[in-house]
This record gives structure tokens, C-alpha cells and sequence, in this order.
């Protein structure tokens, strides 16, 4: 099959995957396509499975929908079996420490996904474990988002992905913000972030993608002007406010990101190619808890983004969902096929 050429293009098996960082440009362009060559094969129904046999352990401290079902649908497809560890589920950080938690994991399971509150543990895992681990979301990174993301912006431009350009607008700080500069430059392309001063990525993360630019020929610019969006060819945005978090963080959160919320007006400037994108979940309408919270307590239908452009033809949110179930077997396959 193709894709078992690629697989032998480079020797990434028995590694971890914690952050975009840790691999090199040609690497990080490798899962990609990898991902590409799967998902053809999977509906062609010509799909090989290289897991076979194999177990891993899934470790969510935070709950999820999309990342959940593309780990376990992507280990089915390809013939291994999951355990899933809810919130509830093991005594991780409570009962046992991640130390002692990573060697027990280690000696039962071939991977281990961890998705949770701190890269540090996600670190641990990987130091401690023996096994490949596979980071689905941490404070500071979210590497299986960023080659679903690319993916995405690969099937829906007529560019290759050096040529082509995206914005992300709104709390730049943590792992969507931090991750899309970095896997941006990685990859050549032309990374526009725009956000309050106070919210955009930290320095010595601008510092790390503006190095890996300089190898792969890509333009980094950080702004706080919305005006940055004019020509670009993919909007990002993500949710500025959790259900947890203090009242008067939202209303200070709201009152800071309101100029950069992504409205029909927003799309116009950005130009007539522009698509538009959300890691998900994200607050479009007032059909959810968090969603009716925030029209009554600030009358907007929709945060971050408009439901009009949330539901209207140029958003691909759900082509990009659907990428992660490729991009996560892609990496499986590639750190653990045999």
C-alpha cells in the first residue's frame, strides 16, 4: 500500500508525541501526509492494519468528544483495543502519583494517551512509562489538533500548505494559541495571530516558531490590529471562556475579546477565499448551557464566533472534526505500527 512506503520514510517509531516541537519540520509534514494516504485508504476500504493486537490505554483528567472517539475509532480501525480511563476512573494524582500510575500503564499497555490539565504529567507519562505517549490536550499543547487542522487547510486550498495563510483570533496564551504558531511554522505557511496584547502567545514561544520559520521559509506575525486578517485564507478562533472559571473572569474575558470575535463583517474583511474553523466545542448559538449563559448575561447569540458564520458555507469545523479520527491514527500507526 502508499502509505507503508511513507512509513518507512522515517524512523519514528517507539517515540512519543508531546508536542509539535519535538519533531522536525519534514517529520511533522510526514504525519500529515500519512494521515492523507489513511484516510483515502479507509474509504476505499483498502485500509491495512498495522496495530494489530496491540492495547492502549486511553487517560482523559478532562472529558472530550472528538478526541475520545478518534482515538478508539482509529485504534478499531486498525485492530487494536482501548481502555478508557474517565476523570472517575483511576486514582491518578489523587490516590497515585503519575509516577507510579505511568509504570503500571507501562507494563499492560504498547500506548498511552493522556489528555488532562498539565504537560507536565503528559511528560512524566512518556519519562516513566516505557511505552509510546500520545498527548490529546494539555495546558500548553495540542499537537493531535494542529495535523487535523492541517489536514483541513491542505483539502480545502488550491495552494500547498507553504503558500497558504491563516489567522487565529482571540486568547492566543495557551495550547491552541501557542500550538498554531508553532505548527504554522513548522510547515512554511504564513501565521497571522491577532489578539489583545495581554492574551497573545509568550515570547519565548514566538521566539521557538520564528526559528523553525526561519528553516521553513514561513511568516510569523503577531498583532494585536484586527486589520491583519485582510487576504488570508483560513479564520481560527476558540472558546474564550470555560464553565469553571470565576464570574469576573468572564466578564473581563467578554469585555477584552469582543472586538475579536468572528462575525460575518470579520469574514468579509478577511477575503472571499476565506474559510473559517473551531477546534470545538464552540459557543455559535444559545442552544447549550454555556451558550444561553452568555445571551443572557451579555446578549450575544454566539461568543467567539456567529452562529451565521458557525453555520454558514464557509465554515469546514466539521471536516476538521472529522480529521482528527486520521490524523490520530496517522500518528499511532506511525509511532506504533508494526
Amino acid at each position: 500500500m502508499p502509505y507503508y512506503t511513507i512509513l518507512m520514510d522515517f524512523p519514528l517509531h517507539g517515540r512519543s508525541f508531546l508536542r509539535e516541537l519535538d519533531f522536525t519540520n519534514d517529520e511533522w509534514a510526514y504525519f500529515i501526509n500519512l494521515a492523507s494516504e489513511l484516510k483515502t485508504a479507509k474509504r476505499n476500504g483498502t485500509e491495512q492494519q498495522y496495530l494489530r493486537g496491540l492495547n492502549i490505554a486511553l487517560v482523559f483528567e478532562k472529558m472530550s468528544t472528538r478526541t475520545r472517539c478518534a482515538f478508539e475509532v482509529a485504534a478499531a480501525d486498525q485492530g487494536a483495543h482501548t481502555t478508557y480511563l474517565d476523570p472517575s476512573g483511576s486514582h491518578l494524582g489523587y490516590k497515585e502519583s503519575v509516577a507510579d500510575t505511568a509504570r503500571v500503564l507501562g507494563r499492560m499497555y504498547d500506548g498511552i494517551e493522556y489528555r488532562g490539565d498539565s504537560q507536565c504529567t503528559v511528560e512524566e507519562l512518556a519519562h516513566l512509562s516505557g511505552v509510546p505517549v500520545f498527548n490529546g490536550l494539555t495546558d500548553l499543547w495540542h499537537p493531535t489538533q494542529m495535523l487535523a487542522d492541517a489536514l483541513t487547510m491542505k483539502e480545502h486550498s488550491d495552494k500547498p500548505l507553504n503558500e497558504t495563510s491563516f489567522a487565529y483570533l482571540g486568547d492566543a496564551r495557551f495550547n491552541m494559541g501557542r500550538s498554531l504558531i508553532v505548527s504554522g511554522a513548522m510547515l512554511g505557511m504564513r501565521v497571522v495571530i491577532v489578539a489583545p496584547q495581554e492574551f497573545q502567545p509568550p515570547s519565548d514561544v514566538v521566539s521557538e516558531a520564528e526559528q523553525r520559520a526561519r528553516e521553513s521559509g514561513a511568516e510569523i506575525i503577531v498583532t494585536d490590529e484586527i486589520e491583519a486578517v485582510r487576504d488570508i485564507d483560513f479564520i481560527h478562533t476558540d472558546m474564550w471562556v470555560s464553565m469553571g472559571e470565576d464570574e469576573a473572569v468572564w466578564d473581563e474575558r467578554v469585555r477584552t475579546l469582543l472586538p475579536y470575535r468572528v462575525t460575518e463583517e470579520l469574514m468579509e474583511q478577511a477575503g472571499e477565499r476565506a474559510h473559517f474553523m473551531h477546534c470545538l466545542p464552540a459557543v455559535h448559538d444559545n442552544m447549550t448551557t454555556v451558550g444561553q449563559r452568555v445571551f443572557d448575561r451579555y446578549g450575544l447569540i454566539g461568543a467567539e464566533v456567529a452562529n451565521r458564520v458557525f453555520e454558514g458555507p464557509r465554515s469546514i469545523v466539521f471536516d476538521q472534526a472529522e480529521n482528527r479520527l486520521h490524523t490520530i491514527k496517522a500518528v499511532m500507526v506511525a509511532l506504533l505500527g508494526r
